[in-house]
């Protein structure tokens, strides 16, 4: 009975443990609907709440990618949230002024949650739909990757003891996944990229299943065939990923 007790207290400070290295979030949620034939906008983002270095440069990159969305005058000072959406707002309030009778209502839904997360690194999903009229709106997707030891948002070259390997290895099994022979051009089969050359997307995330790589839409595709992604396990990604940021 002794040697249970035992094994069981080891085995719950090893959650404690495991769940101190997690940060904390609260649900930031926000639907602005200023008045009937105003634009609609829905926010619903993770806030990060310790008191840390991490935790702000996490929120304020939150804040500076919905500022980007919904910014329509880059004359204002837009500094804020709260300050994007009025923005958003004039925007639309401007060209319903200029043209009644082609005006649509304009919409924005932007949702982000914690897609990955161990004592290393952290990455936050951005999806967001933004309608400003015409024949469809657009969907984006960003992922935001954090360096939980030093609290500093990583660019994609950092993730990579060398990116051109990493690359090579990536157009593999880009490759494989869309049925391109090894010693075609890598726009055989229709895809888009520029000078018919390979090369990795500007989204890159730490997802539970592996390494996503996510192509947007138009960025290497048409719009019809929607975002292109490919995960790649952690055991074949490993080996290229900077000391420290390893799953």
């Amino acid at each position: 009975m002794k040697y249970i007790y035992i094994l069981l207290l080891l085995f719950l400070v090893s959650i404690s443990c495991k769940n101190e290295t997690l940060l904390t979030f609260e649900t930031l949620f926000i639907e602005d609907k200023t008045c009937e034939n105003c634009p609609v906008v829905t926010i619903d983002i993770p806030k990060a709440l310790e008191k840390n270095t991490i935790s702000k440069n996490i929120n304020t990159a939150l804040q500076e990618e919905i500022i980007a969305l919904l910014n329509f005058d880059e004359a204002t000072n837009v500094n804020s949230i709260k300050t994007a959406i009025a923005s958003f707002n004039e925007g639309y309030t401007k060209l319903k002024d200029k043209f009644p009778e082609e005006s649509t209502k304009w919409e924005a839904v932007i949702n982000g949650e914690v897609v990955y997360e161990n004592k290393y690194i952290l990455t936050i999903a951005l999806d967001s739909y933004i309608f400003t009229g015409g024949a469809h709106g657009y969907s984006v997707k960003r992922f935001l990757n954090f360096n939980k030891k030093n609290g500093a948002e990583l660019e994609n070259w950092e993730l990579f003891n060398t990116n051109f390997d990493f690359e090579k290895f990536a157009e593999i099994k880009f490759r494989i996944q869309e049925d391109i022979p090894q010693d075609t051009p890598i726009n055989y089969t229709g895809f888009m990229f520029e000078e018919d050359s390979f090369y990795l997307p500007e989204n890159i995330g730490f997802t539970k299943e592996g390494i996503q790589l996510l192509y947007n839409q138009y960025e290497v595709a048409s719009y019809a065939d929607g975002p292109i992604t490919i995960t790649i396990p952690y055991n074949e990604a490993n080996k290229y990923l900077v000391t420290g940021i390893k799953n």
